[in-house]
C-alpha cells in the first residue's frame, strides 16, 4: 500500500471523525483499491501536489472536468476578476448567457439550456421534464450507466432482461426505483423487449453515450442510431447523460462523434471549468415545459453562479477557439498503447478500453462490452497496480470501474514517465501470482 506521508495519516484521522467515511464522495476513500488517500495542497498542469509535499502525474483531473489541466492560467484569471464582483446574487447576469450560448454553438441540438449546480441534479431534473413533456412516468436506463445519486435512477437490473429495477442503495424507497427499468447496456432487444410491454408508459430512455461508470465502454457500432428509431417511433425522449463525454471527445460531444440527435442532453464536469457547474437543454418544445413557461418545476439559488459561469465560459472559449482534440487524442493513444505494451511484456492480462481522451485498463481477459464482462475484471490485480504506480508517483482513479483523462498538459515526458512506471509495476505484479497470458 502507498504511504501517503505523515500530515495526510493526521488529516485522514482527523476527517474520519468529522465526515462521514473520512470524505466528502465515496470513491475518494479508496474503498475500491484499500490503503488511505493523500491529501491535496495544490495543482498544476497535469500534476497534483500533496500537502506531505509528493508529486503525482493525475489521470483523475477532478474526474474529466481538467481538459486543460490544473491551475490553467486563463481560467484562473477569469474566477479571479469575476470574484472581485461579487460570488452570488441570486439574480441574472450576463455571464449565465454567455456561456449558454458557447454551449448551444457546439451541441445545435440544444435550442435551448437550463444552468444548474451538478450532473446529479441535471440528470434528475432532465427525468423529470422528460415526464412532464410526455405525460408518462416510467425511465428506462441502462445497467452500468450511472446518472447521479437521485433515488430514481440509484437502482440496479433484477436479472439480464428488461425489467423494473429495485433500489442498489439502501434509503431509496421500493416506489421510488418501481418506475425505472433497466436492461444490459448494448441490449438492442432488451430495449424493444421493454417497449413492446410498457412503451406507451416510457417517457424516456437514458443512458451515457459512451460508458463512463463501468470504466470506459464505447457504445456497439449502431447502437445509438437504433435506440433514436427505437424512440422516436414510440413517442419516448432520448436522452444522452453528456457529463463525462461532454466537450471531452469533442466540442459536439458524443453525439457529434457518432452523429445521433438526442431529445434532451445532460451535460456537467467540463463546462463548469473545475467549479460546481452542469446543464440540461433540448428542443424548445420540451424545455418550454420548464417553469415559469411551463408546469415541470426545477430551481436552484447558485445556479448559473457568477465565479461557475466564469471558469467555464473561459474553458469553453479556449475549446473553440483552438480545439486540442486531435492532440488529445494523440496523447491518450501513447499512454494506452504504452500501458498496454506493458503489460504484453510481463504477460499480465488486460484489455484497454478508450474512446478519444478517456480510457480504462480493465485487469481481465475478455473484452469488455457491457456491465457484465466489466465485472470479470479483477479489482484486488486493479488495487495493487494503483498502489505501485502511487508508489512511482502516478495517480490513476482508485476505482477499476473508472475512468482515467489526459489533459493538454499531459506531456511526452509525462507520459513516458508513467509508461515507464507501469512496466515495473506490471512486471511485479507478474511475479506476485498475476493473471498470465
Amino acid at each position: 500500500m502507498h504511504n501517503p506521508g505523515q500530515e495526510s495519516a493526521r488529516l485522514w484521522s482527523d476527517a474520519q471523525r468529522m465526515i462521514p467515511g473520512g470524505v466528502n464522495s465515496p470513491v475518494r476513500a479508496f474503498g475500491g483499491v484499500g490503503g488511505q488517500p493523500p491529501f491535496i495542497d495544490h495543482g498544476s498542469g497535469c500534476r497534483v501536489h500533496s500537502i506531505d509535499g509528493k508529486a503525482y502525474i493525475d489521470y483523475v483531473m477532478s474526474w474529466g472536468p481538467l481538459i486543460l489541466g490544473h491551475a490553467h492560467p486563463k481560467v484562473v484569471e477569469a474566477v479571479t476578476e469575476a470574484a472581485t464582483k461579487g460570488t452570488s446574487f441570486g439574480m441574472p447576469t450576463p455571464g449565465e448567457n454567455r456561456l449558454a450560448e458557447l454551449i448551444q454553438a457546439c451541441f445545435p441540438s440544444l435550442d435551448k439550456v437550463r444552468l444548474v449546480n451538478s450532473g446529479t441534479e441535471a440528470a434528475m431534473s432532465a427525468i423529470r421534464l422528460a415526464r412532464g413533456a410526455t405525460g408518462r412516468d416510467l425511465i428506462l436506463k441502462f445497467e452500468g450507466c450511472y446518472h447521479g445519486h437521485f433515488d430514481g435512477l440509484l437502482a440496479a437490473a433484477g436479472s439480464g432482461l428488461a425489467t423494473f429495477a429495485i433500489p442498489a442503495a439502501e434509503g431509496v424507497p421500493a416506489a421510488y426505483t418501481s418506475k425505472t427499468i433497466v436492461i444490459p447496456f448494448g441490449d438492442l432487444a432488451a430495449v424493444e423487449q421493454a417497449f413492446e410491454e410498457h412503451g406507451d408508459d416510457i417517457a424516456g430512455l437514458i443512458l451515457e453515450p459512451i460508458g463512463g461508470n463501468m470504466g470506459v465502454v464505447p457504445p456497439r457500432e449502431g447502437f445509438l442510431a437504433s435506440l433514436r428509431d427505437i424512440t422516436h417511433r414510440n413517442g419516448s425522449l432520448l436522452i444522452f447523460d453528456e457529463v463525462i463525454t461532454g466537450f471531452r471527445v469533442g466540442l459536439g460531444g458524443a453525439q457529434e462523434l457518432y452523429g445521433v440527435t438526442p431529445d434532451l442532453t445532460v451535460l456537467g464536469k467540463i463546462i463548469g471549468g473545475g467549479l460546481p457547474c452542469a446543464a440540461y437543454g433540448g428542443t424548445a418544445a420540451v424545455m418550454d415545459c420548464l417553469a415559469p413557461l411551463g408546469g415541470v418545476y426545477q430551481a436552484g439559488t447558485l445556479s448559473g453562479n457568477p465565479l461557475a459561469v466564469a471558469a467555464g465560459t473561459a474553458m469553453l472559449e479556449i475549446l473553440r477557439d483552438a480545439p486540442p482534440y486531435e492532440h488529445l487524442n494523440t496523447v491518450a493513444a501513447s499512454l494506452a498503447d504504452g500501458l498496454r505494451e506493458a503489460a504484453t511484456e510481463a504477460g499480465v492480462s488486460v484489455q484497454q478500453n478508450r474512446v478519444g481522451s478517456m480510457q480504462t485498463l480493465f485487469f481481465t481477459e475478455s473484452p469488455v462490452t457491457d456491465y457484465a464482462s466489466a465485472k470479470t475484471a479483477d479489482t484486488d490485480m486493479y488495487g495493487r497496480f494503483f498502489h505501485g504506480m502511487l508508489d512511482r508517483g502516478v495517480h490513476f482513479a482508485p476505482s477499476q470501474f473508472e475512468a482515467c483523462f489526459v489533459s493538454t498538459a499531459h506531456s511526452a515526458e509525462a507520459i513516458a514517465q508513467t509508461v515507464e512506471a507501469a512496466r515495473d509495476v506490471m512486471k511485479t505484479l507478474a511475479q506476485n501470482g498475476a493473471r498470465i497470458r
